[in-house]
């Protein structure tokens, strides 16, 4: 018995206990208010695209940043269970082989794309790195087609090989980019946060 309560806590820490009292579904909310704290990218009336939506909690955040005069949309094959607010609307897709047509029924024009994608985890650093790298650039790929001119881009990328190429392709498409390591990322993880300001 002790050693399952071990296992369930091992990941508990005080921003999943706040993330709880505070009716997030994920801890993951409060890197998305430390950079929207520093950086203000997320205005009322905005429309925001969240991909990997799952489980809610940066739809949730991003919705309230919004208000109901905004709208949030949010992309993920996995489902979310959480109540959402009228602006907020859901697509179940994989962003990995999102066609050209259901881009469109996401919709255009965006103030903000928001990613928090992130690889399942082998244990191998350099292959999850990768895969995070591939998520990136799908990512990336959508905040091109769907952005508005002066649009922001924040995207979650492992740091790998293939780090410095996904910075060269964020600068191609921005006028200027940001790195940011959130506080409420883990010591262990080697995720930081690509932020995009001004799509060209």
């Amino acid at each position: 018995m002790i050693r399952a309560a071990a296992k369930r806590n091992r990941w508990e820490d005080h921003y999943a206990r706040r993330a709880r009292q505070e009716r997030y579904p994920a801890r993951s909310v409060y890197k998305l208010q430390e950079i929207q704290k520093k950086y203000s990218l997320i205005k009322k009336g905005d429309k925001v695209l969240d991909l990997g939506c799952s489980p809610g909690s940066w739809m949730l955040y991003a919705a309230r940043l919004t208000g109901p005069a905004g709208q949030v949309v949010g992309i993920d094959l996995k489902p979310v269970t959480v109540a959402l607010p009228p602006h907020v609307r859901i697509h179940r897709a994989d962003i990995l082989t999102l066609e050209d047509e259901a881009l469109a029924a996401v919709g255009q024009d965006f103030n903000v794309v928001l990613s928090d994608l992130a690889p399942a985890t082998t244990g191998n650093k350099a292959l999850d790195a990768v895969r995070s790298f591939h998520l990136g650039r799908a990512a990336l790929s959508i905040a091109q087609k769907g952005l508005t001119t002066g649009g922001f881009f924040v995207c979650k990328i492992f740091q790998g090989q293939n780090f410095e190429e996904f910075i060269g392709l964020v600068r191609l498409s921005f006028a200027k980019y940001k790195l940011f390591k959130p506080q409420s990322s883990r010591k262990a993880s080697k995720e930081i946060y690509i932020i995009g300001f001004g799509k060209k």
